[in-house]
């Protein structure tokens, strides 16, 4: 299984509206390295939701419940989508700043590649990320 960060904008679509709906679709995603991300990702693989621009911060875990196909707002065909499920809230949220300042998360590409909204997560960041949260 691997693990990925998804990013969104909690005034535009947030963890709460997740949880309400119960799954959605990840659209929107207009950059390539990240359409790339999406097109690796497999039915199960699980992602951290993080709330970017307004909190910056990890705020639960999602799960994908549909691997890549084409997006739905994408007219040329060249996007594509995935869906994804809550799998649960982090106790408590985990902030850009607090990983910034972890030196073991000094190459976790949220970091590095801060613009990407799609980034893959290692075994070793995922899990410090969770004690960080208090969920370990």
């Amino acid at each position: 299984m691997n693990r990925w960060l998804l990013k969104s904008e909690p005034d535009v679509y947030s963890w709460a509206q997740l949880v309400a709906e119960g799954e959605t679709v990840w659209n929107g995603v207009r950059n390539n390295a990240a359409r790339l991300n999406l097109r690796a990702m497999k039915v199960g693989d699980e992602a951290f939701f993080y709330h970017s621009n307004i909190g910056k911060e990890v705020v639960g875990i999602c799960r994908i419940s549909r691997e890549a196909y084409p997006d739905p707002t994408d007219e040329s065909g060249k996007w594509v989508a995935v869906s994804v499920q809550p799998v649960r809230k982090l106790p408590q949220p985990v902030t850009l700043a607090a990983m910034k300042a972890e030196p073991a998360l000094a190459d976790f590409q949220l970091i590095r590649q801060s613009r990407l909204s799609v980034v893959p997560v290692r075994d070793a960041e995922w899990e410090l990320v969770l004690r960080m949260a208090g969920s370990v």
